[in-house]
C-alpha cells in the first residue's frame, strides 16, 4: 500500500510500533526495511526525510497481518 503527506512522523511511529505483525518499507532500489525495528525506522525514515523534517511525500509499506492494514488505513485518514 502506498501512503501519501505523511506529516505526523511520530505518530507514524507510534501505528507502526502498535501493529502486530512485520511492517516493511519498499524504497525506490526495491529494498526492504522492516519497520518494527527502530534502527530500520531510523534509517527508512531520514532516507525519506533527508535532513529536513517535511513532510514524507509518499511511501510504500508492505503488512503482513490484515489488521495492521486496517490501522494505516486509519491513520492515513485520519492524518
Amino acid at each position: 500500500m502506498k501512503l501519501y503527506n505523511i506529516k505526523n512522523i511520530e505518530k507514524f511511529c507510534s501505528v507502526i510500533d502498535s501493529c502486530e505483525g512485520n511492517v516493511t518499507m519498499l524504497n525506490e532500489k526495491g529494498d526492504r526495511l522492516n519497520l518494527k525495528s527502530k534502527l530500520s525506522q531510523f534509517v527508512a525514515l531520514s532516507s525519506v526525510l533527508g535532513a529536513e523534517e517535511k513532510p514524507i511525500s509518499e511511501m510504500e509499506v508492505l503488512v503482513d497481518n490484515p489488521k495492521d492494514t486496517m490501522k494505516l488505513v486509519e491513520f492515513a485518514l485520519c492524518a
